[in-house]
């Protein structure tokens, strides 16, 4: 699902263009469709990757460092594995877990003369939860292209916006409520202003299966092979660009409340917002020092 806005100096329709924008990023980004770049490296076939595949690459391996792996493009066959991906869910166990630990690991994978390098032939890349919010910066940019100065782009939730909307407002975007509802009620926990930034939330709260009376969420831990167990339920980030927030959002829901807030400060271009549940159960939240100033009261 997406959303897109924008004001046209010359009142044009890029509608089919923008379509074709889709299309090309499609073939280069998704592991549902065979012939796209990342899927025939993950089939090692013989493929030249684009420069956008390159620039959202350095920029996955950039975030992984800093996030100490939570971040990590080879967590793919373990999202698939836990039933969260293109392939069947399987029948987990320790022995399997274990198995998927020995292909993951963003130090096990590199980029030498245009090529990505794997170490073990059976690893494969998935760059779902950074390429989105990367994709909404290439269409952002295409509209900006264009001549447009006030617009907005939402792919799956990951924002890029910049001047008034059609009301001559600031652009506004609602943060939901982490209900576990498929069906959102709308109600929300805090309205952000995006003058011209990017926004990007993970959750797990409605993203996930029971199964043997265990609840089972999509963010997997890559270090450890399981879904992550812990107090948080959703990480907002903010950024000058969509692929840094969509990215750090993600590593954030692996890390959970204490460590997302450890690494937040150390990273002086992203803001944050974390929904979580104390010891009693209670729903909080917590801000880093400079979010406050997008919040609308």
């Amino acid at each position: 699902m997406y959303s897109i806005i924008y004001e046209s100096p010359d009142g044009e329709d890029f509608q089919d263009e923008i379509n074709a924008q889709f299309q090309k990023y499609t073939l280069i980004f998704s592991t549902y469709e065979q012939e796209a770049t990342i899927s025939k490296i993950n089939n090692n076939e013989e493929v030249n990757p684009e420069k956008v595949f390159i620039e959202c690459f350095n920029r996955a391996m950039e975030i992984s460092a800093i996030t100490n792996g939570a971040f990590d493009i080879t967590a793919g066959p373990m999202v698939n594995a836990w039933g969260f991906g293109p392939e069947q869910k399987r029948k987990m166990n320790q022995e399997k877990v274990d198995s998927l630990i020995a292909l993951t690991g963003y130090q096990k994978i590199s980029l030498n003369q245009g090529k990505i390098i794997k170490e073990n032939p059976n690893m494969k890349l998935d760059m779902s939860a950074i390429a989105k919010g990367f994709t909404s910066d290439l269409i952002a940019n295409f509209i900006k292209e264009k001549g447009c100065e006030n617009y907005m782009v939402e792919i799956g939730g990951e924002v890029v916006a910049k001047g008034k909307n059609e009301r001559n407002k600031t652009w506004t975007i609602g943060i939901s409520k982490p209900e576990e509802s498929l069906v959102p009620s709308g109600k929300l926990e805090a309205k952000i202003q995006l003058p011209k930034n990017a926004m990007a939330t993970s959750g797990n709260y409605r993203n996930f299966y029971e199964e043997d009376g265990k609840k089972y969420a999509h963010t997997i831990d890559p270090k450890t092979g399981y879904p992550v167990q812990h107090s948080l339920l959703s990480a907002t980030v903010i950024a000058n660009d969509c692929m840094t927030a969509d990215a750090f959002a993600t590593a954030f829901m692996v890390l959970g409340k204490d460590m997302g807030v450890e690494i937040a400060r150390n990273v002086a271009e992203i803001e944050v917002y974390f929904i979580y549940t104390n010891e009693q159960g209670n729903i909080q939240t917590y801000m880093s020092e400079g979010f406050g100033q997008y919040i609308v009261e």
